[in-house]
Formats: structure tokens, sequence, C-alpha cells
């Protein structure tokens, strides 16, 4: 007797078979907009301490499978957690964002730890574990971790800046110190993607959320380079991993970091061209995005349009139906079910 197992659509395209509806979910999915994530947000106290307790980071993980039914649910962390295991200073500041300790001189990357201690991330660990175990087999688990560049850029100002200057002019003026940055979050981010595939990920997902910063040049050397380290590392241990790229902001260079990096999917922005995205990109990979996140909050005729033009751009080949970037805290609940309910009525042309 054959046995059966239920079709995971998400995994199916990036296995290399376009599904007639898209599959679909959204970055940031758990977070802000829900009143229920509020709530457990409320009671957890810290945003690291959130991350952190296995309970609640697999409860808020599932919130919005239980509300949308989306065909894949992505872990609660976030991508300063590899600098927290590396021994760094990691704090959220309540309207602030993220702060470090920078790393803003050669001096002070002389005391950056090459090793991270991963027991710090089972926490992480465990989270998936029992996101997994309650998880429909149907739908997918999505582990994470920031892009080599991006968690630098963070590590290097000790914030977020508007264009990432900080760290820009140290990889000009001191390449080699830059490099040692890169260099150590890179193989920390191989042990702690390992460790997500091993907790129960499908896949795994690297956030470069500043790679559109860079010249062509620096972002081949410190997005494009790093990365596909990452996913040789990565394949090294588990040859199949499923692996998708976000260089947010890379336009043209597209084509060539999904060349360079192997990823098996990537995801785009809303300003990418759609022409140059289905004859240089999807040709080869999976795309996933790209619905502009302004858009979701508008609803009504501008939020359809919107999803006409995603399905009528990319559905005809592999597509995993996305935001362009994450979902804003005060986009509304009813037009996310807007969204969910017209891609799933998709029917090959609207």
């Amino acid at each position: 007797m054959t046995q059966s197992f239920p079709v995971n659509p998400f995994l199916e395209v990036l296995s290399g078979r376009r599904q007639p509806v898209p599959p679909l979910w959204m970055m940031r999915q758990a977070g802000r907009y829900l009143p229920e994530y509020r709530d457990v947000r409320a009671r957890a106290g810290g945003f690291l301490d959130l991350c952190f307790t296995p309970d609640l980071a697999a409860e808020v993980t599932l919130q919005p499978i239980r509300r949308f039914n989306f065909d894949a649910a992505i872990i609660f962390s976030d991508i300063l957690v590899v600098p927290y295991a590396l021994g760094r200073d990691v704090r959220f500041e309540v309207g602030e964002g993220p702060r470090l300790d920078p790393l803003d001189t050669p001096d002070k990357v002389g005391t950056l730890s090459s090793t991270g201690d991963l027991t710090k991330l089972e926490p992480v660990f465990e989270a998936l574990r029992r996101v997994r175990r309650e998880l429909d087999p149907k739908i997918a688990l999505i582990g994470f971790c920031g892009a080599p560049w991006t968690v630098a850029t963070y590590m290097v100002a000790g914030h977020g800046t508007p264009d990432q200057a900080p760290a820009r002019m140290m990889a000009y003026r001191h390449p080699e110190a830059f490099a040692q940055i890169i260099d150590t979050i890179v193989e920390n981010s191989i042990h702690y993607l390992l460790g997500q595939l091993a907790a129960g990920a499908d896949v795994l997902q690297i956030f470069d959320t500043w790679a559109g910063v860079l010249p062509p040049r620096e972002f081949r050397r410190w997005s494009v380079e790093p990365t596909r380290r990452i996913v040789e590392g990565v394949r090294r241990q588990v040859p199949g991993a499923k692996i998708i790229g976000f260089p947010r902001g890379a336009g043209a260079s597209l084509p060539g970091y999904v060349e360079a990096t192997g990823v098996d999917a990537v995801s785009i922005d809303w300003t990418a061209e759609p022409s140059l995205i289905r004859e240089k990109v999807q040709s080869r990979v999976a795309v996933q995005g790209n619905l502009d996140p302004l858009a979701l909050i508008a609803g009504g005729d501008a939020l359809n349009r919107a999803i006409d033009d995603v399905l009528a751009n990319f559905a005809g080949g592999r597509l995993i139906f996305n935001l362009g970037h994450g979902i804003q805290p005060e986009t509304p609940i009813a037009h996310v079910e807007q969204l969910v309910k017209r891609v799933r009525a998709y029917k090959g042309s609207i």
C-alpha cells in the first residue's frame, strides 16, 4: 500500500513545480497588526524575552496561521540574535528599535568573539520544535537569519540609520576589519541555520534588508559573496536545504545575485521591474513577493489592482505571493482577509 503525504504548495514551488494558485504568506505576519500578538507582547516584557520564551514565540508564530491559514509560518525571532549569541549587548528600546555596543573602529572589532554560544539560541530551536508539532504538515515552517551585510550594519553603528553610512564607511576605510565582522557572521549564521533545520524548519530565508544601499562592486563583495558562503555552508551539511534570499532593493543586480548565491527563490520588493524579473530571474528560480505594504493598508480597489498586478506579472511562473517587505502595524485585518480571498480565488487570469 502506497503511503500518501499531504502536498505542501509552498515547498512544491521551491522544488520546481508551479502551483495553479500561488502559495501565500506575509513577511512579519506575526506582529503588531494582530491584537492577539499585542496581548502576548504585553505579557512577555521585553522584545528579546518574547523571542526567547519558546511557548510565547511559538504562540505568536501560529497566530496568523489560525487567522488566515497561510501556506507558511515563519518562526518569531529577530535577525540580531546572532550578535547576541556572539556576546554582544543587544537590547530593544521602545519606539527606537535595536541598540548594540558599536563596533565602529578596528580596535573595537578586535574585541569580537569569532565563535558564538549557540546554547543562547536554544529557545529559538525549542520554539521551532513546538511550532512544527502543532503545524499542519501542509503548511511550511520557515527559519531565517539576517544576511551578514545587514547584520553588520547594526553591529557597526550600534543602531539603524537611514542609509547605514557607518558600515559603508568602515567597509571603505577599514575593509580588513569589516571583513572580520562579515566572516564571523557568516560562520555563526551557518551553524544557526543548521540548528533551525534540525529543529524542524522546512525552509530558510536570508534577509538582506539593506542590500540596496550598496554600489555594484560592494554589493558583490559584502552581500552576494557572504550569502553564497552561507548557502554553501548549509548545503554542505544538508544538501537539499531550501533557501530563499531577500536582497531588498537589489534591482538590476538580482540576476547576478541568483546566479552567484545558488538560492532556490528570491524575494523581490515592490519596485522590481516585472519584465526583468520574469526574463532574468523567474526563468531560473521561484519568485516571492511583491505587493507594496502600503497598498495593503489602503485596501479597497487599490489593493485589488495591486494584487492583480502581481498575479498578472508573475503567477504564470513559480510564484510565492507575499509582500515586498514586512506588513505594517497599522494594517487593517480586514485588508489581509481581502488579500487572502483574492489570491485564493486566482484562476489563471484576472
